[in-house]
């Protein structure tokens, strides 16, 4: 696995993906592409990792992805796969070693709902830090922020097990995941208050040798989201 500094337009394309590899064009702090490099560790895929500069975008990568989006998958057949779901989806079928997604209709209905509600909840991390910015009250938003996890916390709850897959880390787990590891440098972490169950569940989360390879320490998510909130996100930082 390779991975580096974000190429931009005018930058070289990278050469074929080498047979019996897959290639993840991807960003190092965007939760959707973590969610594919989540998939990919957990499953111990082969594959290599090109970075985007997602602000200044290479016309090629715009040729394999007119989106201009990550997570994009390549194939050593030039097959490429977009949006994170699909592509998560797409790696649990192609690799069925060490299945992540549940095995019954029902399971996989779940999970889907589960991920149709989530969508809801991701964007007011983004919401509150960013008001805060502008000197906005964005106390209405944290407490909406703060029933939605109770509602996660329910669900959680109901299953009566360690993880949203199961009693051990499953596909949902590592959807949702990416965004409850950046509750603390976004301070949002107090939302977890009243969800005992989510709250538990997000530390054995963080206990996940999966978990431990894909992120970045507290204060790194702090410093890059500084400049992401600032309108000039440093997508090489720490490099």
């Amino acid at each position: 696995m390779t991975s580096g500094k974000c190429v931009s337009k005018g930058c070289a394309a990278p050469g074929p993906v080498p047979a019996g590899s897959i290639r993840l064009y991807s960003m190092r702090f965007c939760p959707f592409a973590q969610r594919a490099r989540l998939v990919l560790n957990a499953k111990g895929i082969k594959h290599d990792i090109v970075n985007i500069n997602l602000r200044d975008k290479p016309d090629w990568f715009l040729e394999k992805n007119p989106l201009g989006q990550v997570p994009t998958l390549e194939t050593s057949a030039g097959e490429v796969i977009y949006e994170s779901p699909i592509t998560c989806d797409y790696l649990d079928e192609v690799y069925p070693e060490k299945k992540l997604l549940p095995e019954t209709p029902l399971g996989k209905a779940q999970h889907r709902m589960m991920l149709e509600n989530f969508s809801k909840i991701a964007p007011l991390t983004y919401k509150i830090p960013l008001g805060r910015l502008k000197g906005e009250d964005v106390s209405g938003l944290h407490a909406e922020l703060k029933q939605k996890f109770c509602i996660l916390n329910k669900e959680l709850a109901q299953k009566k097990t360690k993880f949203f897959g199961g009693d051990c880390v499953g596909m949902t787990d590592y959807m949702a995941w990416p965004w409850f590891e950046r509750l603390e440098a976004f301070e949002l972490e107090d939302c977890l208050d009243g969800s005992p169950e989510l709250k538990a569940w997000v530390e054995r989360m963080f206990k996940d040798p999966v978990v431990k390879a894909s992120g970045h320490s507290v204060e790194t998510y702090k410093d890059y989201y500084k400049t992401y909130l600032e309108g000039k996100p440093n997508f090489d930082y720490g490099l």
